[in-house]
C-alpha cells in the first residue's frame, strides 16, 4: 500500500483542522450554511434526506487494517453502527450528526484518510480492479499510476470547478474489472509492437439519463506522458462543458455531439502542452520506482504450497463452492485472493457493520498481510491469503457471517442506499433488493442459475449501475408512487459480460410488488431457453429480448400494490431510515 510521507501526514491533518473551525463558525453562526456548503462538500458531508452523509476516500479500493478499525470506530460511535461500500471503493456513512463531523474529519486524518473530492464537480476518486497487482491476467500493476494521477489531481487548481463530476478508473488487465468504458476516463495499461508500456485511452463513458459508452481517442500513449495527456482531455472538457444544464454537463455529452472534433482538440491542447508548457507533467522512471515501491508484495508472503493444503475440508460441498466463487487465483501461485461477501438475508447490499469491519480487520492481519480492498460489487477482498491457510480462513470467515459462497451470483447484487436515505432518489432500492434477496436464498439454485449481475439504482443517476446489469432495476416516479423498470443485457465490459453495453428496458414499468414476480418470470425463461450450462448473458444475446419482454410482462398483476407492501414484507431492509 502508498505509504504516506510527512507532507502527505501534514497536509491531510491540517484539512482536518481547517474543517473543524469551517464548522465551528458555521454552528456559531458566522459562516452561513449557503457560505459552508461547498466547504463541507469539498470534504466528503452531504446532507441527505434525512441527516448528513460522509463519503470517505477509498483510493483505487486499498485499506490497511488500521484504517478499517477506524471505519468501524466511527460506524459504532457516530453513526448507527454500520458503514456502505460503494460501487467507486468508497465508503460511506448516513447518519453522523454535523456537530460530531469534524471529530470524524480527526479521526480519519489519524489513519491517513479523509473525504477530500469524494462530491462536488472535480476529478473524483480514481478506482481500479480490485485484483491490481495481483491477477494473473494483469500486463502491468496500476496501483502506481492510479497514485500518481491521485496527486496530481487531488486540489488541482484549475480542476476545482469542472462543468460535472469527473471519474476516471484505470486497469492492466486483460478483463476490464474496473467497468472503465462506463468512466468519464478509462485506462488500459498495454504494450505496442516494439514492447513499450503505455495506455490506450477512453474518454465520455457514463450513466445516468443517457448512457454511453466510452470511445477510444488513443490506442496507444506512453505511460510517462498520462498526466500531460488528461490534462489536455480536462482542459478541453473545462472550455467547452455544459455549466448551463446539469443533465447535459457530463463529458460523454461533449464528445457525442463533437465526435472527432473533440478529439482533435485534445489531441492540439497535448501537443501544446508538449511544446509550450514543455510537458510538465511527465512521469520520470525515478519517480514511477518511487511510488511503486509503495506496492511491494508482502514479505511475507508463500512461495510455495504445502501438499496437503486444504485436505481438512476439501470434500464438504459449502468449502467447494466457496473456493469456486470467493476464491481467485493469484499471479503468485502459492497465494489467492478471497472475498468476502457482504451480500447477506437481513443486511442490505454493500453495508458491514462495526462488529463485521473489526472482524474483517482481524481477517485482514491473521491472513492477508493487513491489507483489506472494497471492491466494484461492493464486497470486500483479502489480496495476500497463502493458499495453504484457505480452510482455516473459510473457517473464519464463516463464523464472522462472510463465507457466502454468492460471490457472482444472482444475490452478490449491486443497490444504491436508494429513497431510504438519499434525496435524490425516486424510489427505494433496499426493499426490492430484500425481496429478491429473500427469494433467492437456496444455494443449490443460486448455483444452478449461474452467474447473473442484478443492479438495483433508486434513480436516473444510476449509483447502482443498473444499465450495466444483466439485469437493471431502476426507481421511477409515477403520479407521485414508486415503479420500477427492468432493463435486460447490460454488462459492465468484464470477461463475465461481455463488450460493455447499455441494457435495453423490457416495457412500462411495474410496481413495486410486481418486482420478484418479474425477475422470476426472467430467470424462467433463461432456464426454458439455455444450451447446457450457458450463462444468463450468453443465452440473451443468442435467444434474443423477445421472448424475456413477453415473460416479464405476463407477469404484471391487475392491480399492483405500491412500494409500501413491499417495505412491509421486508422490514428488516428498511433499517432506520423510518426512525427519521
Amino acid at each position: 500500500m502508498y505509504q504516506y510521507n510527512e507532507f502527505d501526514i501534514q497536509f491531510i491533518q491540517n484539512r482536518a483542522a481547517q474543517y473543524r473551525d469551517q464548522l465551528e463558525r458555521n454552528l456559531a453562526g458566522r459562516l452561513s450554511d449557503d457560505d459552508f456548503r461547498p466547504l463541507r462538500l469539498q470534504n466528503g458531508w452531504y446532507i441527505q434526506r434525512h441527516a448528513p452523509m460522509l463519503r470517505v476516500a477509498v483510493p483505487y479500493g486499498e485499506l490497511s487494517s488500521a484504517q478499517v478499525r477506524v471505519l468501524a470506530q466511527i460506524a459504532r460511535e457516530f453513526d448507527r453502527g454500520y458503514a456502505h461500500m460503494t460501487t467507486r471503493q468508497n465508503v460511506q456513512y448516513n447518519w453522523i450528526p454535523l456537530d460530531k463531523s469534524a471529530d470524524v474529519m480527526e479521526l480519519l486524518a489519524s489513519v491517513n484518510m479523509h473525504g477530500i473530492q469524494t462530491s462536488g464537480n472535480c476529478i473524483r476518486n480514481i478506482t481500479s480492479d480490485e485484483l491490481a497487482g495481483i491477477a494473473v491476467d494483469e500486463l502491468a500493476d496500476p496501483r502506481a499510476f492510479c497514485e500518481i494521477l491521485r496527486q496530481w489531481s487531488t486540489l488541482h487548481p484549475e480542476f476545482a470547478y469542472l462543468p460535472r463530476k469527473f471519474k476516471i478508473a484505470v486497469t492492466g488487465a486483460s478483463n476490464d474489472r474496473a467497468a472503465t468504458a462506463w468512466h468519464d476516463i478509462g485506462l488500459h495499461l498495454q504494450r505496442n509492437a516494439q514492447g513499450e508500456l503505455g495506455f490506450k485511452v477512453l474518454v465520455g463513458g457514463g450513466m445516468g439519463r443517457t448512457p454511453v459508452i466510452a470511445s477510444t481517442i488513443r490506442e496507444f500513449l506512453p505511460w510517462d506522458q498520462i498526466i500531460n495527456y488528461i490534462e489536455a482531455v480536462v482542459r478541453v472538457y473545462n472550455r467547452w462543458g455544459r455549466r448551463d444544464n446539469m443533465y447535459k454537463a457530463r463529458i460523454k455529452i461533449l464528445v457525442k455531439a463533437e465526435g472527432q472534433r473533440f478529439t482533435d482538440e485534445v489531441e492540439a491542447e497535448y501537443q501544446d502542452i508538449l511544446s509550450l508548457d514543455g510537458a510538465p507533467h511527465t512521469i520520470t522512471p525515478q519517480e514511477l520506482e518511487r511510488v511503486s515501491a509503495s506496492f511491494a508484495a508482502p514479505l511475507s508472503q508463500r512461495t510455495s504450497i504445502p501438499a496437503n493444503a486444504g485436505a481438512a475440508v476439501a470434500t464438504e460441498t459449502e468449502y467447494a463452492r466457496w473456493l469456486q466463487q470467493n476464491v481467485a487465483p493469484h499471479k503468485n501461485p502459492a497465494l489467492r485472493a478471497v472475498t468476502l461477501s457482504l451480500k447477506r438475508l437481513g443486511q442490505a447490499p454493500g453495508d458491514a457493520t462495526a462488529d463485521q469491519l473489526d472482524l474483517a480487520a482481524d481477517l485482514a492481519d491473521r491472513f492477508s498481510a493487513g491489507e483489506i480492498r472494497v471492491t466494484h460489487d461492493q464486497n470486500l477482498l483479502l489480496p495476500w491469503v497463502g493458499a495453504d491457510l484457505l480452510p482455516q480462513l473459510y473457517a473464519a470467515a464463516k463464523l464472522a457471517g462472510f463465507a457466502r459462497a454468492n460471490i457472482r451470483l444472482l444475490s452478490d447484487m449491486i443497490a444504491c442506499p436508494g429513497g431510504d436515505f438519499c434525496a435524490l432518489a425516486n424510489a427505494r432500492s433496499l426493499p426490492i433488493a430484500a425481496a429478491i434477496t429473500e427469494r433467492y436464498q437456496d444455494l443449490d439454485e443460486l448455483f444452478d442459475l449461474g452467474e447473473i449481475d442484478l443492479h438495483i439504482s433508486g434513480c436516473i443517476n444510476s449509483c447502482g449501475h443498473h444499465h450495466s446489469g444483466h439485469i437493471g432495476i431502476l426507481g421511477v416516479d409515477k403520479d407521485g408512487k414508486e415503479w420500477y423498470q427492468v432493463s435486460l443485457g447490460g454488462s459492465d465490459g468484464s470477461d463475465l459480460s461481455g463488450p460493455p453495453v447499455a441494457g435495453k428496458v423490457v416495457g412500462p414499468s411495474f410496481g413495486a410488488i410486481e418486482i420478484p414476480g418479474v425477475i422470476e418470470a426472467v430467470l424462467d425463461t433463461y432456464r426454458s431457453h439455455r444450451a447446457g450450462h450457458e450463462t444468463f448473458i450468453a443465452t440473451f444475446r443468442r435467444v434474443g429480448m423477445e421472448a424475456f419482454k413477453l415473460a416479464a410482462n405476463a407477469a404484471r398483476l391487475p392491480n399492483p400494490e405500491d412500494a409500501e407492501h413491499v417495505l412491509q414484507h421486508t422490514a428488516a431492509y428498511a433499517r432506520d431510515a423510518q426512525e427519521a
